[in-house]
């Protein structure tokens, strides 16, 4: 079985992993990373869809582990690709997939699957263990073939309380482990942090403290598909007599999907709709919003903006119900310093405990091996640093070294009699989804973007007789996004007319020389006497 990791390893994000074995392909999920500010004007960023571009038809299904964003929110791209692609996985995950894909126009053929079923699908068995996230209706996936067993673990946890009583089922660990795993896919975003998760339950006295003690309207930030905080700020409300309203597209349909299927209990006349806020006292309304990542159009941000219909200010509390995904940092720290200057108390997880991870921490993850006692293990989901802890926490087990795989996006790995070895390597880059592009933004441009965006821009405009060699107009220079006024330009005009000049006067002068000339000169100059790198655009008239 040949496995390849097309996102998510050496990243907290887009993951998605492809499975070969007898020439056809088995996906587990298909993700979405979100932009960092070095990337701006992006989106979205998909995993690479090349490596299977040329066989969509062998594909047998996308295995859904849960429904976040980060596990699902590429599938209506690849779907755009072939549309009949099965996807697999648990009521609500496929309930959270449906409705984004009826925004892209896409009905897609589903299977809902529980855990202890299992499926057949062409060389690929398949069953289906619970396991506890931050999300109801999680799963592990055990891929069975003649090449050997593969268990991957998705995102989980063992939160021996969690809200919904649905724990991880180590039982079902322990019994594929006598069964033999000869590959084991873990989860290894908490392997830097000592002992347990804590409970999901704890955070409930955390939020009634917060709310008995607020005087104003209080405000909480989540990800829209984290069900069980929603449920508990929800409890909290109705407790302290307080009306809730959801506040961002993506938050309202899937707490409305949570609640129709029966995943989210909401307590009679708490909730109301966002739209008859203002008929109720600051003091009686909560508002369950998106933005808790500090992204730029999400709710939170458009408060923080003053750019919303919903206003904070003194006497608000604002409750960051969610920990940082790295590489958020200073996105989330920008919008808590806006809300703060407004007036507003913010509650974040550096003050008090308003938050617990989806993920296992080191003592579970040994736990998990000891149980599972596999022979090979490939740490997933995680940055390069979680993929080493993680491997780390395998050995000490008594996992030989030589048999954890520690791979990045697009390192293929094979399992072969039972050992698991790197065998190469496929093209595996960033797909970045900018407005209705999807993948026709390069890296190329995204440095143009931050050149524009940090050093300025030049542009210098000449006409040139090419007959005689003399500049008939100009060259004229203007400059946006710089410090100093245009007229700090006009000592380096001479310059630029005898570059011209001398690139004229040897003959068979063209545009693109001449153009060349002149953004070496500027370039120089502007480097030496502004201390600046700004881009450079000459266009050159031949008369």
């Amino acid at each position: 079985m040949r496995i390849v990791p097309l996102g998510g390893l050496g990243e907290v994000g887009r993951n998605m992993t492809v499975f070969e074995h007898s020439g056809r392909l088995l996906i587990v999920d298909c993700g979405v990373l979100f932009p960092e500010d070095n990337q701006p004007g992006v989106d979205l960023i998909l995993p690479d869809f090349d490596y299977i571009a040329g066989r969509l038809d062998d594909i047998e299904a996308i295995v859904l582990t849960h429904g976040h964003e980060d596990h699902i929110g590429g599938v209506p791209y690849l779907l755009r690709q072939r549309r009949d692609i099965p996807l697999i996985g648990s009521q609500l995950t496929l309930a959270f997939i449906e409705a984004k894909l009826k925004e892209h126009r896409i009905t897609p053929v589903t299977l809902a699957v529980r855990e202890g079923q299992t499926e057949q699908l062409g060389p690929f068995g398949l069953e289906f263990v619970a396991v506890n996230h931050s999300i109801p209706d999680a799963l592990a996936v055990m891929i069975r073939t003649r090449a050997g067993n593969v268990l991957h673990t998705g995102d989980f946890k063992m939160d021996q309380l969690p809200l919904d009583n649905r724990i991880t089922d180590l039982r079902a660990f322990a019994r594929l482990g006598e069964e033999g795993v000869d590959l084991f896919m873990v989860d290894s975003t908490n392997a830097e942090v000592p002992g347990f998760t804590a409970h999901e339950r704890n955070i409930g006295p955390v939020l009634d403290n917060v709310f008995a003690q607020a005087e104003g309207q209080i405000v909480v930030a989540s990800f829209a598909s984290h069900v069980h905080r929603v449920q508990q700020v929800l409890d909290a409300a109705a407790l302290h007599e307080r009306k809730v309203a959801l506040v961002g597209r993506s938050m309202v349909r899937n707490m409305g999907i949570a609640a129709e299927l029966g995943y989210l209990k909401v307590p009679p006349g708490t909730l109301i709709d966002v739209k008859h806020i203002d008929d109720f006292a600051p003091h009686e309304t909560v508002l369950m919003a998106t933005g808790s990542q500090g992204e730029p159009m999400a709710a939170l941000s458009r408060i923080a903006n003053r750019d919303h219909r919903v206003a904070v200010g003194p006497g608000d509390t604002v409750i960051f119900a969610s920990s940082l995904i790295p590489g958020n940092e200073n996105s989330v720290f920008r919008v808590i310093n806006g809300l703060m200057r407004l007036g507003a108390k913010v509650v974040h997880q550096g003050n008090a405990k308003v938050h617990v991870s989806g993920h296992a921490s080191a003592g579970e993850l040994l736990y998990c091996y000891n149980i599972v006692r596999p022979k090979n293990v490939m740490p997933v989901h995680g940055e390069i640093r979680h993929l080493v802890a993680n491997g780390a926490l395998a050995v000490q087990t008594g996992v030989p070294a030589e048999r954890v795989v520690l791979a990045e996006d697009g390192v293929v790995v094979d399992l072969v009699d039972g050992r698991a070895r790197i065998a190469g390597a496929v093209p595996c880059g960033y797909v970045y989804v900018d407005g209705s592009s999807v993948g026709e933004i390069t890296d190329a441009e995204l440095k143009d973007r931050r050149i524009l965006g940090e050093e300025g821009f030049i542009a210098i405009f000449a006409v040139v007789d090419t007959a005689t060699g003399k500049v008939l107009t100009g060259p004229h220079i203007q400059a946006r996004g710089m410090a100093e006024d245009d007229s700090v330009f006009d000592a380096i005009l001479p310059d630029v007319t005898n570059a011209l000049n001398e690139v004229v006067g040897r003959g068979n002068a063209d545009p693109h020389q001449m153009q060349q000339a002149i953004r070496r000169v500027v370039g120089r100059w502007a480097a030496k006497r502004l201390r600046r790198s700004p881009m450079i655009i000459p266009t050159v008239v031949e008369a």
